[in-house]
Formats: structure tokens, sequence, C-alpha cells
């Protein structure tokens, strides 16, 4: 019996329950049958005295019954056959939908439910696995999201490694061919006094890189969060903008600043001054003289632009990554090392604000926006995502 599937167990059972009870009233029926009396008395003209007869029936009424039993018995098995597979169907089928239902979600069918709606333990046990089933394909969603996004940052980690290794490779092979040439003495390299200086400036340069460079793979493992702190935006930019109004001034550049439209949020100062130290940068870099630079609030947030010519869109999928040069400013006198604007996207994504960074048509240039949406901080953090 314990290894007889639900059905036919239900069926058996609940058919050996009905037949004990048959059989009990049958047996009680045939054994216990009463002695019967049978009492006359006397009619109209039969006089006064009372005639009392008595007759045991038992024989006759035990004949009758065992006239009639098997049939009875007969009609109360088949009754109770009927019965017992009516209920025993009524009992298992939910059962058996709920085990092909849970069968297919164990080979994560995501569209598997069980589809039964009454109100009894079944229907509440059929609800429960939806939910469990749900739960855990939510899970497994997420555990997949974060599998891809800790695969993604490896790769990141890969790439830019390689990245860093080509860029510093050049200006050390560089430097260490100029040395050697001065060395041996060949040619034009036996002007010290020249080359020299060269050498040192390539050393700076180096060193400036392997900083951004050390700065940069910091920044590409997870941050330790800086305390938000409430930051008057007007007066943090203008000590940012100061040095970088010098340069474009020493350049000829024109630059302007209104800060008229700004308010207070609470953020992390020191991680948000880098990010706007490196987008001015960026734009005193490729603004030439003449061209202006502005710098203001609207309605959403902080917004630099600066007259140039417009980043092709092809380009301008790429400049958010490491080492990254549109083709007109490959040389890094004029480009840079390409780590600016991938340190403006990280440190951004650490503070989980958003940003855009688009073409301008009138006047030609570029225009970038940091989001600083006021009711994003009305929790003390700010809590839109980062986008490019």
């Amino acid at each position: 019996m314990k290894r007889l599937k639900i059905y036919p167990k239900t069926f058996f059972y609940t058919l050996g329950l009905l037949l004990f009870i048959v059989l009990v009233a049958h047996a009680l029926l045939y054994f216990l049958t009463p002695q019967v009396p049978l009492e006359l008395t006397p009619g109209p003209g039969q006089g006064d005295i009372p005639l009392l007869w008595k007759f045991n029936l038992t024989p006759y009424i035990t004949q009758m019954i065992q006239k009639v039993l098997p049939m009875s018995l007969g009609c109360c098995v088949l009754i109770s056959v009927l019965c017992s597979l009516l209920f025993s169907k009524q009992i298992t089928v939910p059962v058996k939908q709920i085990s092909a239902v849970t069968e297919r979600m164990a080979q994560m069918d995501k569209t598997a439910a069980c589809e039964l709606h009454t109100k009894d333990e079944i229907g509440m046990l059929a609800d429960n696995i939806n939910g469990l089933y749900q739960n855990l394909l939510a899970a497994i969603e997420k555990l997949e999201i974060e599998k891809q996004r800790v695969r993604d940052m490896e790769q990141s980690k890969v790439d830019f490694m390689r990245a860093a290794s080509h860029e510093l490779k050049t200006p050390l092979t560089a430097l260490n061919a100029t040395l050697e040439n001065m060395i041996l003495g060949i040619g034009k390299y036996r002007n010290i006094d020249v080359y020299l200086p060269q050498c040192k400036e390539m050393t700076e340069r180096l060193a400036e890189m392997i900083q951004e460079v050390l700065e940069a793979s910091k920044l590409s493992s997870p941050i330790k969060s800086e305390a938000p702190v409430k930051t008057d935006l007007p007066s943090l930019l203008s000590r940012i903008c100061e040095p970088y109004e010098q340069i474009a001034k020493a350049r000829g550049t024109i630059f302007k600043r209104d800060f008229s439209g700004g308010f207070s949020v609470e953020l992390p100062p020191r991680m948000f001054s880098k990010a706007v130290s490196n987008i001015l940068a960026n734009a005193v870099s490729y603004t030439e003289a003449g061209k202006t630079i502005s710098v203001y609030f609207n309605d959403s947030g902080l917004v630099v632009e600066n007259e140039c010519a417009p980043i092709p869109s092809e380009a301008l999928r790429h400049v958010f990554e490491p080492f990254y040069r549109p083709d007109y400013a490959r040389c890094q006198d004029d480009g840079g090392n390409g780590l600016g604007l991938y340190l403006v996207d990280t440190l951004l994504k650490a503070m989980h604000l958003s940003y855009s960074f688009r073409p301008m048509e009138q006047p030609l240039g570029m225009r970038f926006a940091i989001h600083l949406y006021r009711e994003a901080f009305e929790d003390g953090r700010p809590n839109r995502e980062s986008r490019g």
C-alpha cells in the first residue's frame, strides 16, 4: 500500500471504510433481529374476555433477511465502489495538477502556475506554491543581474589594466630610448643640455599619469562612501571654478559662471568636487581661444557648456571609457590621457547622480549636465541612477 500512488491509495482506503460500515450494518441486522410478539385482541361480539396470542416471528424474519441480504449487500458494495471512485477523483485530481505544475517549476518553466481557485486548504497550498515560485524566480533574476555586474566589473578591471599598461609603455619606451641615446652620444642626443630637460618633462608627465592611473584603479574598485553633508553648491562651485577661470583667461578663453539659481543639497563634497574639476578641465582643454565656457544652474541641476567642435555620435559612445581619446585628439599634449571623463563617470555613479553629455547646436559645442533634483535629496542622499 505504501508504494501505491495517491489515487488508488485513496480509493482503497475509502472503499475499505465503506465496506466495513456495510458489513457491520448487515451483521447487526442479521444477528440482532428481535423477537417480535404478536398480540391479538378480540373483535366486536366476541365478549369481554381478552385473548392474547404470542408468536415467535424470528425464524420468519431471519429467513426473509437471508433472502434479501445478498441483494442488499451487493447493492451497497456497488454503491460503495462508485462513491469511492468519485471521492478519490475529487480529492486527488487537484493534487495531481499541483504535482504536474511543480514538475514544470523544477524545469524552471517561467509560465508554470497552479490554476486552482478553491478556498480550501488545497487552494491555499496552490497559492503558496505560486508565491514561493515567483519569489524564487525574482531571487534568481537578481542573482543573474548581480553575477553579470560582477563579471562586467572584472572585465572592466582587466581592460583598464591592459589599457593602462599600453598607455604607460609608450612614454616609458620613448624616455628609455632618449636616455640610451644620450648615454651613447648618438647624433643630436649628444646635446645633453637640450634633451635632459625633455627627459625631466617626460618623467613628470609619467608621474602625473601614474597618479591618475592609481586614482582611477581605486575608483574601479568598490568606493568607500564619503559621508554626505549639507553643501552650499554656489559657494563650493565658486572655489572649484577659480583656478580653471585663471587657466581659461591665460589661454584666451571666455569663462562665464552664473550661480544665481544655485541651492544647497546633501552630497559628498570631495567626490563631487573631483568630478566637477574633471569636467571643467576637460572643457578648458577642448575650448579654443575666443570661445566661451559657461557654468550655470538650470531647473534640473548643474550645467557646463563649452563652444567647440561637437563630438561625433560614434566617439560619444566611448568617451567615458578609460584612456579613450577622439581621433582628432590622440596626442596626449592635446587630448590628455583619456581618464578625465572615466573618473567623472565613476564618481557620479558612486554618488548615484545621473548625468547627460550631448552636443549643442546653437552655439556649436558640448553640454555636460549633472542632474541635482532637489526632491532627490529629501531623504539625505541621492536616489537616481547614473546614466550616460
